[in-house]
This record gives C-alpha cells, structure tokens and sequence, in this order.
C-alpha cells in the first residue's frame, strides 16, 4: 500500500473521530448564543482564537498524550484498548442521546454570558475540544505504527485531520449566525448521529487492534505455549 493512501486513510480515520466527538456545527449553536450581543467582527476575532486552541489542545493530545499515560507504566496495547472503549462508548452515547450532551454544553455556556475573555474558557474548554475530544485524540495517538513510513503517513494523516477540525471550528464559529439559520437544530443533529456512528466503528477497531496487539505481545500467534 502506497504512503499517500495509507496517509488518506489516517486523515479519513481521525477526522471522522474528531469531526463527530468536537461537533463543529451543534458548537456553533452555542457559539451564537454566547456572543450574540456581540459584533461580526468581534465574533470573527473570537472564533479565530478558538480554533488556535482548539488545535493546540488536539495536537497536544494526539502526540504527547500517549507518552503521559507511559509514564505511568501504562502499556500501548492498554491505552489502545482503555482508548478505544472510550471512544466507542462515546460514540454509542453520541448516537442514541445527542440531545443530552448539547444540553450539557448549553448548561455550561449559560455561565459564560457577559465575560469579556471566554476564548479559552470556556468556548473551547469544555465547549468545544473537551474531555471526550482529548479522550479520542489520546486514543487515536495510541494506534499509531511503530515507526518507518507507515508512521510518517499515520503523522502526516491524523495532524492533518487536527488541523482541518480546527480549521472548521474557526469556519463554522466565525459564520455561526448564517449556519445555524441555514440547518437548524435538528438538521444539525442529523449529522451528529451519522458521525457518531463512525466514531463507534472507529473505537471499535482500535479496542480491536489493542488486542490483538497484547496478544501478540503474549505470543498467542506465534505456536508457543
């Protein structure tokens, strides 16, 4: 398989995750309500702000997060498994309730009303790239290969989707008012469930490749007792 398909499909793989767990569109719902008595202009400046870091705090995750729960004397093929069941369960939430985690951000946007710098709290923490988008990250981090081209094009792939969530998080914050005129609210929740059905299928195969990399590791593929 050559480097610039598997790259596709690590980009394909980590923005469906991140797409689905940050929710650019249901965000931009509560990003017009918090800044409604506030200008285009200004709202522009903010969502830029957010989106800066909004990718800090993924690519944070993606690629040291990992090397944190090391640290720890957590084992790769764990976090892969742990990862993975975090994200399919997040998925599985996402996919029958979407309802109650938007109403869980609108409950905590309520106290961010009238505050002058709410760029970083919290539009984008919690808001936007939460705990269970720092959650997917890490988890997508872990299945990354060993290294070789393989890793260079899984790299290239999943930074890439990172910076491409992010960059829609500024698009879709900056033109909040027209997007959610466009939709509507149960448009937008239509995505939301058929993205969250990809980030289960996703946390399903990294809960996959966990384990069947500890059971390598284990030597059960190999003949010996």
């Amino acid at each position: 398989m050559t480097w610039w398909i598997l790259a596709t499909q690590s980009f394909l793989a980590a923005a469906s995750a991140l797409f689905s767990i940050v929710n650019p569109l249901g965000g931009a719902l509560i990003f017009a309500q918090i800044t409604g008595d506030r200008t285009h202009a200004q709202r522009t400046v903010l969502a830029r702000r957010v989106m800066i870091y909004a990718a800090i705090v993924m690519m944070s995750s993606l690629w040291i997060g990992a090397y944190v729960v090391d640290f720890f004397g957590v084992s790769i093929s764990a976090l892969r498994v742990a990862g993975g069941l975090v994200v399919a369960a997040s998925g599985w939430r996402l996919l029958n309730a979407p309802e109650k985690n938007d109403d869980k951000k609108q409950a905590q946007a309520e106290d961010a009303r009238g505050q002058d710098d709410i760029a970083f709290f919290p539009l984008t923490l919690p808001l936007t790239t939460g705990p269970g988008s720092i959650a997917v990250a890490i988890a997508l981090g872990s299945n990354r290969p060993a290294g070789g081209a393989a890793f260079a094009a899984f790299a290239t792939g999943t930074s890439a989707a990172a910076l491409a969530i992010a960059l829609t998080i500024g698009l879709t914050y900056s033109w909040a008012d027209w997007i959610t005129d466009l939709l509507g609210q149960a448009r937008i929740r239509i995505i939301a469930r058929l993205a969250a059905f990809i980030l289960l299928c996703i946390g399903v195969q990294i809960t996959m490749n966990g384990v069947l990399d500890a059971l390598s590791a284990q030597g059960c593929f190999s003949g010996r007792s």
